[in-house]
């Protein structure tokens, strides 16, 4: 089982209230990312049954990294857009204080889906169009794949906006410098 990542941008969707509350799309639909893939509606859904119908939960993690959860998802759903996701990072936990304050600041604009593909299939255009995924986390992260999936936590600062040009330009940097990711 090959666990796969796809990356989202953090833009005006995506919403940091109290210091802790986090919504937004962590996904859009039939947006080609980076890497050229697609994910089509729907394809989240018998991944979410499953883990209602055992009482499981898609985890938030810090960078992809298991050993760091920073907090919890209370809602993970599909609608007509995408994925959207709704949780509240844990302060408790030192990683957690560290995240909520980069992404009320905006130095951290990215969140990232972590998934197993159960089915694909290739676009005539040679995109791998993804109809079926598992689901496993929803992680805060530096370097989003999908630009299209903006987010922003609410005040941003002028420092805020600057560290997110920043960021554009790392990711169009990487682009160039590694193709293919």
């Amino acid at each position: 089982m090959t666990l796969e990542h796809k990356y989202s941008q953090i833009g005006t969707d995506l919403t940091l209230s109290d210091g802790t509350l986090i919504e937004g799309y962590a996904s859009l639909f039939g947006i080609a990312d980076q890497g050229g893939d697609l994910v089509q509606k729907g394809a989240y859904a018998a991944s979410l049954a499953r883990l209602k119908s055992r009482s499981g939960s898609v985890k938030m993690l810090w960078q992809h990294d298991p050993a760091q959860p920073i907090g919890v998802w209370d809602e993970v759903r599909e609608d007509e857009r995408g994925l959207w996701v709704k949780g509240r990072i844990l302060t408790d936990v030192a990683r957690g204080r560290e995240a909520a304050a980069l992404v009320g600041a905006g130095a951290i604009d990215g969140l990232s889906i972590g998934y197993r593909t159960v089915k694909s299939a290739k676009t005539d255009k040679g995109q791998r169009l993804l109809s079926e995924l598992e689901l496993w986390e929803v992680s805060l992260v530096t370097f989003p794949m999908l630009p299209d999936a903006r987010v922003g936590a609410k005040g941003d600062t002028p420092e805020a906006l600057v560290m997110r040009e920043m960021a554009e330009a790392f990711v169009a940097a990487r682009r160039i410098l590694t193709p293919g990711i």
